[in-house]
């Protein structure tokens, strides 16, 4: 299958997404294409390893001088403990400002070797290459990156945009069910929140999304990516409430990863329940029609989701939501559809409705 890309127009911090099909081995030419160093150090997990050593391979036979950090799987990676390790390593390369940083697996991965990107020398160069479907729409582009705080989510973080974006579908075929259902409500949140088109074309190709064909699954990645670009290109640093669009439901999904000790769910799952949980809270404040949710539940269902919250204290989750980034002053601020391809962020809404339908 044919290599397909998409440029991210930030101006000198432009950068290509390439989404391919069983090309890992090209990595490393896109790599020297775009870096200014000879220097390469991969952070990748236990999960991505085989995926990692293949990038290794690529950057070396491309000229670079490689080193690979193979770190514990799992949202606790996203420290300031575990990037205080990496920057350790950096230390003793020593690493430079041309060195390449080259994030191997899943949105804790990218999250986390960004993080140190961001921060280490004031800034080294990014390579993204997800190997997990919520990754490859999601967390890879756009420059947000981050640690969690032991009580808030991704609060401690920077803006650092990548020098490219590296996507393999068929890294894809390793991925356990679970985690690829969960990337598939991100997938779902596109439609809802800018393509209703998209959503229709998800709807229409569950059993081809669902069986992993490689036709299907490079489309809704690009189409993905393509949309989140769009709006990443118009408010780069979410200094308006143009980026907070993205964020939909997850006013909601972060509260339910607090509350179940980042354990019980994975992101994609707390975001689908949240998305759910937001749609509803459009309908009670009249925004929107009960079809709306109703379609994002048959929907996300079909996809193995779920789109209600466990029993979890609401006052607890409730807590949380009042700290999320875009609250102001302890006043909940809420993602919410007017019509299914469209979103808009709302003040002041009662927290009463807010309880009502964490009790649906």
């Amino acid at each position: 299958m044919a290599e397909q890309s998409l440029r991210v127009n930030l101006g000198q911090r432009s950068y290509d997404i390439a989404v391919t099909a069983d090309a890992l081995r090209d990595v490393g030419v896109f790599a020297h294409a775009r870096s200014q160093g000879k220097n390469a150090v991969i952070i990748t997990d236990e999960n991505a390893r085989v995926h990692g050593q293949a990038v290794h391979t690529s950057l070396a036979a491309a000229g670079f001088r490689v080193a690979i950090v193979i770190r514990v799987a799992g949202e606790s990676q996203k420290s300031l403990e575990s990037a205080g390790q990496l920057y350790d390593v950096l230390i003793d390369l020593p690493a430079d400002r041309r060195t390449l940083v080259v994030a191997v697996g899943g949105g804790v991965i990218g999250d986390l070797a960004g993080f140190v990107a961001a921060t280490y020398a004031r800034g080294l160069p990014l390579l993204m290459v997800p190997t997990t479907l919520l990754a490859m729409v999601d967390s890879s582009v756009g420059g947000k990156v981050g640690v969690n705080h032991p009580r808030a989510k991704n609060m401690i973080g920077a803006f650092h945009q990548p020098i490219g974006v590296f996507i393999d579908v068929a890294t894809l075929d390793t991925l356990p069910e679970r985690e690829f259902h969960s990337g598939l409500a991100e997938v779902v949140k596109y439609g809802v929140i800018l393509d209703a088109g998209f959503f229709e074309y998800l709807e229409k190709n569950v059993d081809a999304i669902l069986k992993r064909e490689p036709t299907a699954i490079q489309h809704i990645v690009l189409r993905s990516c393509a949309l989140k670009a769009k709006i990443v290109e118009q408010d780069e640093r979410e200094e308006t409430d143009i980026r907070a669009k993205l964020n939909y439901g997850h006013t909601f999904a972060h509260a339910f990863e607090i509350a179940g000790g980042y354990g019980a769910w994975l992101h994609g799952e707390a975001v689908s329940a949240g998305m759910v949980c937001a749609s509803r809270l459009a309908e009670r404040r009249g925004l929107i029609e009960r079809e709306v949710s109703e379609r994002q539940i048959r929907l996300l269902k079909a996809f193995s989701l779920p789109t209600s919250p466990l029993r979890w204290p609401h006052d607890e989750m409730l807590a949380t939501m009042r700290k999320d980034k875009k609250a102001v002053g302890g006043q909940m601020r809420f993602v919410l559809p007017t019509r299914l391809g469209d979103v808009a962020l709302f003040d002041n809404v009662p927290e009463a409705d807010v309880r009502a339908v964490l009790q649906h």
